[in-house]
């Protein structure tokens, strides 16, 4: 029993129409297919990695977007993989919760503050023009 994720179903920039499957406080900004094989192949699951399939309802192409993970959720016989994760829902969540602590995101964010703060404050509201 082969579960997908996609890496729509944890992205916080969508909304649930566009596919998302767990709360927006909870999901990860732009997650990808290998972040998603990553953090769950660590856990212990059977994971598949398949590069080359779409999000149905992902509307753009780019290479970022692609990709969906195949988890083994459950056994032949019924009973779960891995008795911490019983639901394809906690499997979605603790990716979500771990994604951010990965060494990749932890590195990118580290420079990333000072250009935020950049750009405010330079324009002046409008006044009456002079006749």
């Amino acid at each position: 029993r082969f579960i997908c994720i996609y890496p729509a179903y944890l992205n916080n920039k969508k909304t649930i129409a566009e596919g998302r499957r767990i709360p927006i406080d909870k999901a990860v900004e732009n997650p990808t297919s290998t972040e998603i094989q990553d953090v769950c192949a660590a856990v212990g699951f059977n994971v598949l990695l398949e590069k080359n399939k779409m999000y149905p309802r992902e509307w753009n192409r780019d290479v970022q977007y692609r990709g969906r993970v195949r988890v083994q959720l459950k056994q032949d016989d019924g009973n779960p993989c891995l008795p911490q994760f019983p639901t394809r829902k906690s499997v979605m969540l603790y990716a979500a919760e771990t994604i951010p602590k990965l060494k990749t995101r932890t590195q990118k964010m580290g420079g990333g503050d000072q250009s935020l703060q950049q750009g405010e404050g330079g324009k002046k509201g409008k006044g009456k023009k002079k006749k």
